[in-house]
């Protein structure tokens, strides 16, 4: 097996999950709006079909890049990242799912459940096969305490909240309070290592009024998007992570101003412009345009 190699994908806004025994659903999802579609093989997927759901994520790997040889700039199925997540690789189910995806095509990028530390993004870039990137969930007491050393590691392309599990191991609601301190950790360990985070999903897909101030509560603290459960999440989701254009056009001023005066010092409309802010205006220009870097 090869190493995961550095580079390629980047954490969007947002992330849609969808299970990877129900193939049928995996256009819907691929269409629903999102910035990436994660094919899950872990906790959407019930032990009686893990092998189920491992070749129809095989097959559909497979078929998605057919005649194109590898090369994700030829894919015309579809544009949208995709991204697989597997059961724990230091498990037996991890251990079939690297097996089972051995001689297929890498996604954009694996998603790595559990990971409590460093090494367990070395194992599974020892396990799976080539991606453009690995996404650990911090979901673990463990993985919360050793979350910076695992975003420094090669290959890693964005830490993501896992409130869930790590709620339950902490005997915690997972409410907003109750879990702040996580979740402002894992922004921190994001932000060292270079990189965005993004938060757990909501359970909420009816009335969104939760969803909403969550996701904004969310983005005030640093998160760069949000997980989604169901394609309806998607659109509330996108407005909360994408600058607004009075947003969008303060900061392409701030952006310009620094570049006329040479990265010096300025003042711009009574504010003075240094390097903090000329930062912070280069974060929202790359946000409201995933991928770029301006």
């Amino acid at each position: 097996m090869s190493a995961l190699q550095p580079g390629g994908f980047r954490a969007r806004r947002s992330i849609l999950f969808v299970p990877g025994d129900r193939p049928e659903r995996y256009a819907n999802a691929l269409g629903a709006g999102a910035d990436a579609v994660c094919i899950d093989l872990e906790d959407a997927v019930p032990a009686s079909r893990k092998d189920r759901a491992r070749k129809s994520v095989a097959r559909f790997l497979n078929e998605r890049l057919a005649g194109s040889g590898g090369d994700r700039a030829n894919e015309r199925s579809s544009p949208v990242p995709v991204i697989v997540r597997v059961n724990d690789p230091t498990g037996e189910e991890g251990e079939r799912d690297a097996d089972g995806l051995a001689h297929c095509p890498s996604p954009h990028a694996f998603m790595i459940p559990k990971v409590r530390t460093a090494t367990d993004v070395q194992v599974a870039a020892r396990a799976l096969p080539v991606a453009a990137g690995v996404l650990p969930l911090i979901e673990t007491a463990r993985g919360l305490e050793n979350a910076a050393a695992i975003a420094a590691c090669d290959g890693v392309a964005g830490l993501v909240f896992g409130g869930f599990d790590l709620a339950i191991e902490l005997g915690a609601e997972p409410c907003w309070e109750a879990l702040l301190y996580a979740r402002s950790r894992v922004v921190h360990a994001a932000v060292l290592g270079g990189l965005d985070a993004i938060d757990m999903p909501s359970r909420d897909f009816g009335e969104m009024s939760g969803l909403r101030e969550e996701a904004v509560r969310a983005r005030r603290l640093g998160f760069a998007g949000k997980a989604a459960i169901h394609p309806a999440q998607i659109p509330v989701v996108h407005e909360v992570f994408t600058p607004s254009p009075d947003e969008v056009r303060r900061a392409r001023e701030i952006v310009e101003a620094d570049h006329a005066a040479g990265g010096s010092a300025v003042a711009l409309k009574g504010r003075m412009v240094d390097r903090p802010v000329v930062e912070a205006a280069r974060r929202v220009l790359r946000r409201a345009r995933p991928g770029s870097t301006p």
